[in-house]
C-alpha cells in the first residue's frame, strides 16, 4: 500500500492572517502544518524537517514565491510545490507550471473544500513517489492494488493485466529484463488514477467532456509520478503510453504504430481485453468470444495488429475464468 509518510506541509505568505486561516482550516484535519511568513524564513525548514508539500505565496517582499519554489525543487525535489497567487499574476504562475517547478496554482481567494483536496493529492503523490523509490516487487504489487480500491470495478484489473501482458511478451520471447518490466508496468499503468475523484471513477453512465479531459490527464500524471521515483524508462513508458492508438489520435501525445514502445502496446492490448471482459459501472462483463471480436475490430486503428493476433492465438476462455477468479 502507499505508505503515509511522516510529514509537513508548510504555508509560505507575508500576510499573518491568511497564515492563521491556512492553521485553522487544517487544524481539525490528518494534515500537520507549519508556516512562515517569507522565502527567507521558510528556506531552513527544509534541514529540520519532512515537506511533503509547499504552498507559498507569489507577491511577497523579498524573494518572491515563484523563486522560493526554485529553490526548493533543487534542495527538496520530492516536496510537491503549489502557488498561491492573485488575478495580477496569474501568467507568472501558468509560466512556472511549463517550466515545471510548480504542481498546481491556486488563485486568492481560494475555496476552502477545493484547497483541502488539492493539498491531500499533493500529500497522497508525495507518498506514492517515497513508495515508488523502494521498487521491491512486493511494495510494488501492493501499490497497484491500493490505486485499485479507489475504483470497485477495477479490483484485480493490475494483475490480470501483467498476466495477459507477459503471456504475449512469452510468445515474443522478449528477454527476462524486459519482461519484469512489463509485469511492473502493468501493475502500475494506471498510477495515475491516484489524482482523479472517485466520483469520476465510480460514475455510472457516460463521462461529461470535463471529466474525461480530467481521466485523460492520469498517464502523465502517472509518468511524472514514476519518472519522480526514477522506475526504469520501459515501466515508464508503459505508464505514459498505454492510452496512445496504433493509427494515432490517442493519449497523452497522440504518437502512432511504432513510434509507441513495443512495452506500452503490448499493454495496451492487455488493458483493453481485461475490461471488455469483467464488469464495469457502466456495463456488465463481456463473453470471450465478443471481447476477441472487439479487439480484432479495434487492429491498426487502435491496437498492434501483430500483437492482438499474437494475444489471441494464445489466450482462451479458461484464462478470463483463472484470472478473474
Amino acid at each position: 500500500m502507499v505508505e503515509k509518510i511522516p510529514s509537513k506541509i508548510l504555508f509560505v505568505d507575508d500576510e499573518k492572517n491568511i497564515l492563521k486561516s491556512f492553521a485553522r482550516l487544517l487544524a481539525d484535519t490528518e494534515l500537520e502544518v507549519i508556516t512562515a511568513a517569507s522565502g527567507e524564513e521558510a528556506l531552513p525548514f527544509f534541514k529540520d524537517h519532512i515537506i511533503s508539500v509547499i504552498v507559498s505565496d507569489n507577491m511577497m517582499p523579498g524573494m518572491k514565491g515563484v523563486d522560493l519554489l526554485t529553490r526548493v525543487k533543487e534542495i527538496s525535489p520530492d516536496t510537491v510545490r503549489i502557488l498561491l497567487t492573485g488575478y495580477a499574476d496569474l501568467t507568472t504562475a501558468v509560466d512556472a507550471i511549463n517550466m515545471g517547478e510548480v504542481y498546481r496554482f491556486l488563485i486568492k481567494p481560494w475555496d476552502n473544500e477545493k484547497l483541502l483536496a488539492t493539498l491531500r493529492e499533493a500529500k497522497q503523490r508525495f507518498d506514492l513517489v517515497q513508495s515508488l523509490k523502494k521498487s521491491d516487487e512486493d511494495t510494488l504489487l501492493s501499490l497497484a492494488q491500493t490505486i485499485e480500491l479507489k475504483d470497485a470495478y477495477t479490483r484485480g484489473h493490475c494483475d490480470n493485466v501483467a498476466r495477459y501482458a507477459l503471456a504475449i511478451a512469452d510468445t515474443l520471447e522478449l528477454p527476462a529484463t524486459v519482461k519484469e518490466h512489463i509485469k511492473h508496468g502493468s501493475w502500475l499503468h494506471d498510477c495515475g488514477k491516484i489524482g482523479v475523484p472517485e466520483s469520476i471513477l465510480n460514475k455510472k453512465g457516460p463521462l461529461t467532456e470535463e471529466e474525461f479531459t480530467i481521466i485523460k490527464k492520469h498517464p502523465q500524471w502517472g509518468a511524472d509520478v514514476a519518472r519522480q521515483a526514477r522506475l526504469p524508462e520501459a515501466e515508464i513508458n508503459i505508464i505514459l503510453y498505454h492510452h496512445e492508438k496504433y493509427g494515432g489520435n490517442g493519449y497523452p501525445t497522440g504518437i502512432a504504430g511504432e513510434e509507441i514502445p513495443l512495452e506500452a502496446r503490448i499493454v495496451a492490448v492487455a488493458d483493453i481485453f481485461d475490461a471488455l471482459t469483467t464488469k464495469r459501472s457502466y456495463r456488465d462483463e463481456m463473453s470471450f468470444q465478443k471481447a476477441s471480436e472487439i479487439l480484432i475490430a479495434m487492429k491498426n486503428r487502435h491496437l498492434d495488429p501483430f500483437l492482438v493476433d499474437t494475444f489471441l492465438q494464445n489466450i482462451s476462455a479458461d484464462d478470463i475464468k483463472k484470472h478473474s477468479g
